[in-house]
């Protein structure tokens, strides 16, 4: 694998450390500042938790207009101020409104590096090596979900405003990535779409030589057509990638993996554990995703993108069953531990290390943004809607129900990716394009 690429992957993929050291970090507070503030359930689900989510939402709904038009580099360095800005606010917040505020812009953060970095190292990477390297994004995800479970455990012990010390340490990470990420260079693709031929001519030389510039065109040229520059993702020939992204994403969100990351120790409470006992499991649900993750990353570009997608789609329906079938029929001791063990590991060997190259892989050069953007949109409304209603769902009709209708879900996207997905791996960018677009309107 050329070297200079991965140096460049990996630092384009720090942005999904903070996506998921900042996304799981209120999981160690989020009782806490409930109590602290005298939160309602619904108040404290929709405002304290939720408003992360919907700035998310908002960051991946925009996220495709910056990525394309100032372009990616660029995206990611704002991304860098946000999650270093929310991170010192929250640490700083005295009353719920301004912490929400805080953790708001940081959700901008979250959402914007899912359309921006994916998008970002699958046009720099080789299409041998593509899954790999955009899987990084994914693997520093779970790293920083991995880190963000230890640090809330290490740091529980700290006196009545711990929570605090939870939230502001990620401005340590931001602030690094920031600093790292203005030394990377400007996507040659990017480049191309905006005619500024002789930038990116001497931006390929230096990270992949092999590949010449003109080659890079006539691939890119071939790919678009008759393609014009004011084509958009909704038109017609573009439906079948459009709803790819859709189903991809709103199945990635009913297996109900963010539900459980941002209540993992509520979670297991509610099956009997002490407060810090599942803190503890935390951290060992933290460290099966990462290593499961990695096992994926190995796997895409050797099996594929969609026989992983089998395997994770029959881990969670058997998980996930087990898991409901657990709170329902009251089992004791560590049964619920050991199932939600399971859960993850088949989130991250399937939709974890699937979701973000697959979005990337589907859409054309010059609606990559847009669609990531879309895809990532999808995501993260189901991401702001589902984790918002746990707390009540939970009091209401509890959990066991709750993850039956998860599994449930989950085999609605076994039939999706029998029928429905296609084999990405191997294929160009502009390979998939051609063959993707306008594959729902022909006979």
């Amino acid at each position: 694998m050329n070297s200079k690429i991965l140096r460049i992957s990996l630092i384009a993929a720090l942005a999904g450390f903070l996506f998921g050291f900042d996304t799981v970090v209120i999981s160690g507070a989020e009782k806490k500042l409930q109590l602290l503030w005298n939160s309602t359930d619904t108040f404290h689900g929709v405002v304290v938790i939720g408003m992360a989510l919907w700035g998310t939402v908002i960051g991946a709904i925009l996220g495709g207009i910056p990525t394309d038009k100032i372009g990616r580099k660029n995206t990611l360095i704002w991304i860098g101020v946000l999650f270093s800005v929310s991170a010192i606010g929250s640490a700083f917040a005295n009353d719920p409104i301004i912490f929400a505020i805080a953790r708001f812009i940081g959700g901008l953060g979250v959402g914007a590096s899912t359309v921006a970095a994916p998008a970002y190292i699958s046009e720099i990477a080789p299409a041998k090596d593509r899954g790999r390297l955009v899987g990084l994004y994914q693997f520093m995800l779970v790293f920083g979900i991995l880190l963000a479970f230890l640090s809330n455990y290490l740091l529980s012990d700290m006196g009545e405003n711990d929570w605090r010390w939870m939230v502001g340490v990620e401005a340590f990470p931001a602030i690094i990535y920031t600093l790292f990420v203005l030394t990377v260079p400007k996507s040659p693709r990017w480049l191309l779409t905006k005619n500024r031929k002789a930038e990116a001519a001497e931006i390929l030389t230096s990270i992949n030589p092999e590949l010449s510039i003109d080659e890079l065109q006539k691939e890119m040229e071939q790919g678009q057509n008759s393609e014009s520059k004011s084509e958009n993702i909704f038109l017609k020939k573009y439906r079948y990638p459009l709803i790819l992204a859709f189903l991809i994403a709103f199945f990635n969100q009913f297996s109900g993996i963010n539900a459980f990351l941002y209540y993992a120790p509520r979670i297991f409470e509610a099956a009997g554990l002490g407060e810090s006992t599942a803190l503890l499991s935390s951290i060992g649900i933290g460290v099966t995703n990462l290593l499961f993750t990695l096992l994926g990353i190995f796997l895409i570009d050797r099996l594929g993108r969609k026989q992983l997608m089998y395997f994770g789609s029959f881990g969670y329906i058997i998980s996930l069953s087990l898991v409901a079938a657990a709170f329902i029929l009251e089992w004791e001791g560590m049964a619920v531990p050991i199932f939600l063990f399971l859960f993850i590991a088949s989130h991250a060997i399937g939709q974890g290390a699937v979701i973000w190259v697959f979005i990337a892989e589907i859409f054309p050069n010059h609606l990559r943004g847009a669609g990531q953007s879309f895809g990532s949109s999808t995501h993260w409304v189901l991401a702001a809607i589902i984790p918002s209603l746990v707390p009540v769902l939970f009091t209401k009709i509890g959990p066991g129900p709750v993850f039956a209708f998860f599994a449930f879900m989950m085999v609605l996207q076994l039939l999706f990716v029998r029928f429905m997905m296609p084999e990405t791996k191997g294929v160009s960018l502009e390979e998939l394009s051609s063959k993707l677009s306008g594959k729902s309107t022909k006979n």
